[in-house]
């Protein structure tokens, strides 16, 4: 019990030292009602693991009557270096964080292909890790972690991809091949969670303890924070909202089943009906040709009236039946989608009010935000810093039993 006891006691200490930026002992022992003793012991070995450091604070005349040199503790940004990564259609987005947080490098490269075979995808990314490292003057050796958000149905505890759009086989344990390649403990999960977990770190959800977020961009993905926790479900296929069903027998989706909500919302479902509106081009680039549907269907195109107005349905239904089941305080949704407004279309948000429950209250905000791949990569890092954080504070464990 006494171990157990310093364990949550580190977690805590060093929680709040990274909430509070810096912060004299005296001040974490109020703010965490753990006594004076008590994290003077705990800083202590937070100290000597290198976890945190103590920083000189502006000496008042008062300090400097009494001729004892004031100290801060705050997170030592080079105790650890993480790199948080996206993996989209064709692209890959990196960034690399200190261990405070802090960005160093990032980094932007194309892929040769949408689709790859586990080992070939492996290479692709363990040689854009390397030329990420080598931006900020560092080599893969530096790395303490990796976070990685890939599309597709992911278990996140064992590292197990189930299915991935980006990989042309299932049941991948794609985060040890990925660990055993780079020589790096890898940590994968679904993408949209990863844009969760940064909207809970330094985004809109920081101030709410139960959100979702919704992600529209060549699938649709969902993030759903409950109580203040990232909800996975039992066998990581929690929150699919882009594979819920809301047409019986509809339309294909890439997953291989018939009426899922992406397969009328996501970019792929909006190209393949684009290609019977005048003036498309089938080689244009996807945003071109999207970008084309929704002027015709602004200009009176018939036909693509039809297909803008069936996404801004299926998409108001799923996001009603969101809001019955979870009641959320708040709803936002990102993604490449979010730079056109046919699915934040003023009827849009109207049809999701008149179909959720009726209560005298209102109904749950629905807000924007326009995440760019590299921000989406910051989320996959921040979850890369949660679990380097809990390697290092349950090493400390091992020394301490």
């Amino acid at each position: 019990m006494v171990v157990l006891a310093r364990e949550y006691g580190r977690r805590r200490l060093l929680k709040q030292i990274r909430l509070s930026g810096r912060v004299p002992r005296i001040e974490l022992a109020n703010q965490t009602g753990m006594s004076r003793a008590t994290v003077t012991t705990i800083t202590a070995e937070l100290l000597q693991a290198g976890l945190i450091e103590e920083i000189a604070r502006p000496e008042s005349a008062a300090d400097a009557r009494r001729g004892r040199p004031r100290v801060d503790l705050k997170i030592r940004g080079r105790a650890h270096a993480l790199v948080g990564a996206k993996v989209s259609n064709r692209q890959l987005s990196l960034v690399l964080l200190d261990f405070e947080g802090k960005q160093l490098a990032e980094l932007e490269t194309q892929m040769p292909a949408a689709t790859f075979a586990p080992d070939h995808l492996a290479d692709v990314f363990a040689d854009a890790v390397e030329n990420l490292a080598r931006r900020a003057g560092l080599t893969t050796d530096d790395i303490s972690g990796v976070g990685l958000g890939i599309a597709g149905i992911v278990q996140a505890a064992e590292g197990v991809v189930y299915w991935s759009p980006s990989l042309t086989e299932r049941n991948v344990g794609f985060g040890e091949i990925l660990t055993r390649r780079l020589g790096r403990p890898v940590f994968i999960d679904n993408d949209a969670n990863l844009v969760a977990v940064a909207e809970k770190t330094f985004g809109l959800g920081q101030s709410h303890s139960d959100f979702i977020v919704v992600t529209i961009e060549s699938g649709v993905g969902m993030g759903l924070v409950i109580g203040g926790q990232l909800y996975r479900g039992t066998r990581g296929c929690g929150a699919e909202f882009g594979h819920t069903k809301v047409h019986l027998d509809g339309a294909l989706c890439r997953c291989g089943q018939r009426g899922c909500l992406e397969a009328y919302v996501a970019d792929y479902a909006l190209l393949r009906e684009a290609m019977t509106v005048p003036g498309d081009d089938p080689n244009a680039p996807p945003a071109t040709r999207i970008e084309t549907l929704l002027n015709a269907a602004r200009d009176g195109d018939s036909t693509a009236r039809s297909i803008v107005d069936r996404a801004g349905r299926m998409f108001a239904l799923g996001l009603a039946n969101l809001v019955n089941i979870f009641d959320p305080e708040l709803i936002i949704l990102a993604g490449e989608q979010m730079q056109f407004d046919h699915l934040f279309a003023d009827d849009v948000i109207a049809a999701i009010r008149t179909s959720i429950v009726q209560i005298d209250k209102s109904p749950p905000e629905v807000v924007i935000h326009k995440w760019g791949n590299l921000m989406w990569a910051s989320g996959a890092a921040a979850y890369a810093l949660d679990n380097v954080t809990d390697l290092a504070l349950a090493g400390l464990s091992d020394n301490a039993a």
